[in-house]
């Protein structure tokens, strides 16, 4: 029996399509779709951080991955 990935209010579990993409990524690499666009966004974070003299490169980094990891997941 194929489970339901919706919630009660009628949209997808965020969570579990996160969580299902992280693991696709993780396993597949550089081959996975979703990698080489969140790596290159957060490298875009870091150097932007790196101008900036209050953020740090590290949370840049962070910043910029997680921008492109949830656009990946909600596009809209």
């Amino acid at each position: 029996m194929e489970q339901d990935n919706r919630d009660p209010r009628g949209g997808s579990s965020f969570s579990r399509d996160a969580r299902e993409e992280l693991a696709g990524m993780l396993q597949d690499g550089f081959d996975h779709p979703s990698t080489k666009p969140v790596l290159a966004w957060g490298a875009m974070g870091a150097v932007a951080a790196a101008i900036l003299p209050v953020v740090g490169v590290p949370l840049g980094f962070a910043a910029g991955a997680g921008y492109k990891f949830y656009k990946r997941i909600r596009p809209d």
